[in-house]
């Protein structure tokens, strides 16, 4: 009714950017003609007039809204140049909504990550770096290496933060003008450098701008959990053991009783809440296995790892949750399905499972700086996202990030059919069918994708088609390297092509019909020369000849194609040059991989081998192109890719993202989902009914129900999910905003520490605000003075401060508070200076370098007991929700009141530090 009404408010939006995109198109035509020198020129001339208004940040704000025309279209030519790709209109609209500080929604196969470089330039005029952040290390080293070419030919610097660089290498890279990173290394990085004990291993700068990639997987799936940093405890690994034996004996409740349990299970598990609760005779039966007689005293307690060995049991399977590899419980991101090495469940969990699956028990952690990614990416002063999916979380992004989203319509119209779900009465059923639609679509020549959620349902799926003969290929979570996986699924479009994946596999990576040359080009080099080139002996990622050959074999394997004969002797030819040219030097797989990367780039190399392999991949890739086109004229034909999805998932989004990567660029395609009644979404949210109903009217177990009722309640019960978590990500997020306050106040001190700013001045006043504390607790203004202890007020003072060994109740008859607070804090300023003096004649310069170290000591120390309190503050205020009050005014309230206590301590212990400290005699020569 109001958009009758008001009419379409993107639609107004999208308006209001036309007569911009129109500029841009006339500038064009001036900017066509000029030589890459005067092109990059202009660079330097946006980058004088903002030094201009530098130091204000509206005037910066508006001239950046001036230039914006001039410096799209000086990046719109820029692409032209480099990568052979031209801005369509439409990008240059998501660019405008990136400048803006919003979202745009673009869907698959629309070209964000060139978007991208329109925002990153423009604000990296400033000087004061931009931040690509995408989903892993692969893209963003990609992006850095393509994208990067744009920025690098208009003379701005590029910067990549990759998993395993050293802090300098990461502090120049963070210097860079437009730096690509993870969103998990940014985060990280920042904890880090609030960890640090010298201002020079600090690595980055003052957050500014910032451009996210698939922005609702960073700031919606990954903001339930906080990024966390932590130090090992001990605790008895043979409790996790033990507790993992009795969770095996004990039974769960089949089916809840009246009074919401069932008397004669052990243990009811809530799927909905992921909750696990032991009945009475649970507890009398864990007790009695353990020998104890309750499992909450203090002095010997078991509650908390019994509920853990319970979760690890009914909650977390293996090859869906977590795989086992090397020894180690490896969690399995449950959005992407990539594997997450390094990661670990907090709170004992992941001790629970290596204890479940019989692993060696890593020690427990603790918490020593934290951050939520809403928070983290609030630091930004401008921040903004892309993504194929957004609108349907459009009201958590406005109110947690303050971000709107604008869909920015598609370059060519959607040809892409959506069929009707297919549910089916069980799993096996609908695996089945799954089987028989790919084994069909395949035999019509057309390219399938199957999505499914875990690593074993794609293996029993892989199986199943494996029992048809039908070739194809297998991405779950167990592949290792996630360039492979954007390899396979670049391919995924080829004529007859079958490949299973995670829902969310290669996600960046576009599915593009016929199959992809370039990637094609590369692998045919890399078949070539790995065997010749890498060396059994290297250190770094060692590949025996024989397992480099057989590698090689395969990905050649996977996408077959005979070269001419003067292409192959080509390649021979190269080969035997290159090994020539590196001889004895031992060449690693990523220096390979590298050099390619580097060759398949448009960028000018002098490098003479580099050189040679630009030519041989434009040779192979010219014929892998004829091939490509005929395919893609083939598979268009027969209608496009066919994806199919073998569960909803809990978020409409994922769904969506699935079927969204076919009918890219108006492309053909269809997308079909098969579910069935024991799917874990429609088992939860009330599937039992619909099989009720199935069984009232005898349906066969391979007859598949297509129902739009059905659907629709599918939605109902997904937006449900979807409220649940959002639910929960905003209590993370309001508890976190305690803690954020916090956090800033005590990181911007110890920014003040490291940077060594007015150190004397800062301990000088601690010990003012001490003095202050004594005098309030000793002095109650309300008495006669001569009723003041002034004997003990002198005692405590000299505790801190020895030096006022002097000082005597006598000398402060006669004050009034405020007198004997100032008096005091003299007395104070001028011991000081004596210490000062003291401390000095030893070596110049070292007070301030004790001042620091004091000041650092005691805000690390304190603050990570002050975390740990807040953890078990929080656990233990969810209580007094039965008391009628709100836990989060409880938990602000008291958390403000220990955050207080925190900073006193802090400072008290800063001042008693110092007037306590005595350098070493210097040693004599």
């Amino acid at each position: 009714m109001l958009k009758l009404l008001l009419g379409d408010p993107n639609a107004r939006k999208l308006k209001r950017y036309q007569p911009i995109v129109s500029d841009i198109n006339l500038l064009e035509e001036e900017i066509a003609p000029l030589s890459d020198d005067e092109l990059r020129g202009l660079t330097a001339e946006f980058r004088q007039k903002l030094e201009q208004v530098a130091g204000n940040a509206t005037k910066e704000r508006a001239l950046l809204d001036e230039l914006l025309p001039q410096a799209f279209a000086v990046v719109r030519e820029a692409g032209k140049r480099v990568l052979g790709m031209r801005h369509f209109d439409v990008q240059l609209i998501g660019g405008m909504v990136l400048h803006n500080g919003q979202i745009a929604e673009m869907k698959t196969g629309e070209g964000k990550t060139l978007v991208a470089t329109l925002p990153a330039y423009l604000n990296a005029l400033t000087g004061r770096g931009v931040h690509v952040v995408t989903v892993n290390d692969y893209l963003a080293r990609r992006d850095a290496e393509w994208m990067g070419q744009v920025h690098r030919f208009l003379g701005l610097s590029v910067g990549l933060i990759q998993q395993e660089m050293t802090p300098s290498t990461r502090r120049a890279n963070y210097a860079c003008d437009i730096t690509y990173a993870t969103n998990s290394e940014l985060g990280f990085d920042y904890l880090r450098d609030n960890m640090a004990s010298d201002i020079a291993e600090v690595v980055q700068r003052q957050p500014n701008y910032c451009v996210i990639d698939e922005v609702d997987s960073i700031l919606i799936d990954e903001a339930r959990t906080p990024l966390i940093i932590s130090g090992q405890i001990e605790r008895p690994q043979e409790k996790y053991r033990r507790a993992a034996e009795v969770a095996e004996l004990l039974e769960r409740s089949a089916e809840l009783g009246k009074d919401g349990i069932d008397p004669e299970g052990d243990y009811e598990v809530d799927e909905k809440q992921r909750n696990v609760t032991l009945t009475d005779e649970g507890y009398a039966k864990a007790e009695q296995e353990l020998g104890v007689s309750d499992l909450f005293n203090p002095e010997d307690p078991w509650a908390h790892f019994i509920g853990n060995a319970l979760k690890a049991k009914e909650m977390f399977a293996k090859d869906v949750n977590y795989i086992v590899r090397n020894g180690d419980a490896v969690i399995v991101d449950e959005f992407t399905g990539r594997v997450m090495p390094g990661r670990r469940w907090s709170d004992g969990l992941h001790q629970a499972i290596e204890a479940k699956e019989q692993l060696e028990i890593q020690p427990e952690t603790q918490t020593l700086a934290s951050i939520t990614y809403q928070n983290f990416f609030l630091l930004y002063p401008r921040l903004a996202g892309m993504t194929g999916t957004a609108k349907t979380e459009e009201v958590e992004f406005e109110k947690t990030y303050k971000l709107e989203v604008t869909i920015v319509p598609t370059n060519r119209v959607r040809s892409r059919s959506d069929w009707t779900d297919q549910v089916y009465k069980t799993e096996t059923a609908k695996w089945r069918a799954v089987a028989l639609e790919t084994a069909e679509v395949h035999k019509g020549g057309r390219p399938v994708l199957v999505g499914t959620t875990s690593v074993e349902k794609s293996e029993l799926l892989s199986a199943l088609l494996a029992e048809q003969d039908i070739p194809h290929n297998l991405l779950n979570a167990k592949p290792e390297n996630v360039e492979r996986e954007a390899e396979i699924v670049a391919q995924a479009g080829r004529a007859g092509a079958v490949t299973i994946a995670t829902n969310m596999a290669g996600r960046g990576t576009d599915i593009i019909l016929g199959g992809n040359s370039d990637y094609m080009a590369r692998l045919k080099l890399r078949e070539v020369l790995l065997p010749k080139l890498v060396r059994p002996e290297n250190e770094h990622r060692p590949i025996p000849s024989a397992k480099a050959a057989r590698e090689a074999r395969s990905l050649g394997s996977l996408y077959p194609c005979s070269l001419s004969e003067t292409t192959d002797q080509d390649l021979a030819t190269l080969a035997k040059d290159l090994v020539n040219a590196w001889g004895d030097r031992q060449l690693t797989l990523l220096e390979l991989e590298d050099r390619i990367a580097q060759a398949a780039e448009k960028a000018p190399s002098e490098d003479p081998q580099i050189q040679a392999l630009r030519d041989c991949i434009a040779q192979v890739k010219a014929e892998y192109d004829a091939m490509v086109k005929q395919d893609d004229q083939q598979v268009r034909e027969a209608g496009g890719l066919h994806v199919i999805g073998t569960e909803r998932h809990e978020s409409r989004r994922v769904d969506n993202q699935l079927r969204g990567r076919a009918g890219r660029q108006g492309d053909p395609g269809s997308t079909r989902f098969f579910l069935s009644l024991e799917d874990n979404l429609l088992r939860i949210f009330g599937g039992d009914r619909v099989a009720g109903l199935m069984n009232a009217f005898r349906v066969e177990e391979d007859m598949p129900i297509e129902s739009g009722m059905l659907t629709r309640s599918l939605e109902g019960a997904q937006k449900k999910v979807e409220t649940y978590y959002y639910d929960i990500r905003k209590q993370v997020f309001e508890y976190d905003e305690v803690m954020n306050n916090q956090r800033k106040a005590v990181y911007t001190e110890r920014r003040r520490v490291l940077e060594g700013r007015e150190l004397k001045a800062q301990v000088i006043g601690y010990g003012e605000r001490t003095v202050e504390d004594i005098v309030d607790a000793y002095v109650n203004p309300e008495l006669p003075p001569e009723e003041w202890d002034l004997s003990r007020l002198v005692d405590k003072t000299k505790e801190f401060i020895y030096l006022l060994e002097d000082l005597t109740p006598d000398q402060l008859q006669g004050l009034g508070v405020e007198e004997l607070k100032a008096f005091l804090q003299e007395q104070l300023r001028n011991a000081y200076d004596i210490k000062e003096g003291q401390v000095e004649q030893q070596r110049p310069g070292l007070m301030r370098e004790a001042e620091r170290y004091f000041i650092l000591q005691q805000i690390d120390t304190l603050w990570r007991e002050h975390l740990q309190a807040m953890d078990a503050l929080r656990e233990s205020v969810g209580l007094r929700g039965y008391g009628q009050k709100d836990p989060l005014i409880e938990y602000k309230n008291e958390g403000y009141d220990m955050f207080l206590e925190m900073m006193t301590q802090m400072r008290r212990n800063v001042i008693y530090s110092m007037f306590m400290f005595q350098p070493a005699p210097a040693a004599q020569g």
